[in-house]
């Protein structure tokens, strides 16, 4: 388990730097207000960090752990979901009180455009493996917008559960997943066709979804009953294959954020309210251990 995590501790404006294996923090830094959500590039050299009540895009250098830079503009209205482009050129942000989507220059860092939903509490942001399409779910509005990144365009808005928040699209099948917090519910959309093909119940709040390096499982954090969700996408029940609910871990009080190592050997888990982090083993889907971490720690990233 050599690595280190990246937690965000939105309460008292810093992040942890934890090294994975001995639970140790290694560092603290000074953030701007609030940071929620956290991206870093492929190479692992810089960060991107949405400070949702200061406004802020703050920009970390991971080879010495500094602020070099913080992004504001006057369209920035709790700034929170993050996704890069797949050639790494492009940061997309999802501003959730305005509902607006930017899209930002990662080689000088400054923003290129701003373009409005026209939806409710736009909140997060995931690609399509090639990058060619944004999806973002509006937990004002109880669907999922669909945002064409080449010609800069909107396709539509589909409709979900209550409160849709967690969302990633399937590394290999044409699948969008989506975890709609009031209704504690999984939905699986067709891509192509923008139908609902599954729907699953889940865990009470579910805020974050997150699949595992083989894309076998996908993690949902479900904040109210203070647990995750194991699903298998591939679940095979009388010779047909759908996503099933095959686990439920305890973690932490308020789970929020999660990431995996490379290997997809553990998930680690941000607890907002016991301020830690809950280490799962992925082979008997069981907390391991808990990592200490500010005071409530949300966004969470690995390093290796």
């Amino acid at each position: 388990m050599r690595g280190r995590l990246i937690v965000l501790n939105k309460d008292e404006d810093t992040l942890s730097v934890i090294d994975a294996e001995t639970g140790r923090t290694e560092t603290k830094v000074e953030t701007s207000h609030n940071p929620h959500e956290i991206v870093v590039t492929r190479d692992q050299k810089k960060a991107y960090i949405a400070c949702s009540l200061g406004n802020t895009l703050d920009i970390l250098d991971t080879t010495d752990w500094t602020i070099e830079k913080s992004l504001t503009h006057p369209s920035f209205s709790f700034p929170h979901g993050l996704a890069l482009s797949p050639d790494q050129r492009t940061l997309y942000l999802a501003s959730t009180y305005n509902s607006h989507l930017f899209r930002i220059n990662t080689e000088d860092d400054t923003i290129i455009d701003v373009q409005p939903t026209f939806q409710r509490l736009s909140h997060m942001v995931s690609l399509s493996p090639d990058g060619s399409r944004a999806y973002i779910p509006n937990i004002g509005s109880d669907n999922i917008t669909v945002f064409d990144t080449e010609n800069l365009s909107f396709v539509t808005h589909i409709p979900v559960g209550a409160e849709p928040e967690g969302i990633a699209v399937h590394p290999l099948h044409p699948h969008l997943y989506a975890s709609n917090q009031k209704d504690g519910t999984l939905h699986v959309i067709d891509t192509n066709t923008w139908e609902t093909l599954f729907k699953r119940r889940i865990g009470s709040v579910p805020v974050r979804l997150v699949f595992s390096p083989d894309q076998r499982h996908v993690l949902t954090a479900n904040r109210e009953s203070h647990d995750v969700s194991v699903i298998d996408t591939d679940f095979i029940l009388q010779g047909e294959s759908s996503p099933r609910e095959i686990k439920r871990i305890p973690t932490g009080r308020w789970a929020g954020g999660i990431v995996f190592d490379d290997a997809g050997a553990y998930a680690f888990v941000a607890n907002n309210k016991t301020n830690d982090v809950s280490v799962i083993d992925t082979v008997s889907w069981k907390e391991t251990a808990r990592l200490d971490a500010g005071i409530h720690p949300d966004g969470i990233a690995w390093l290796p």
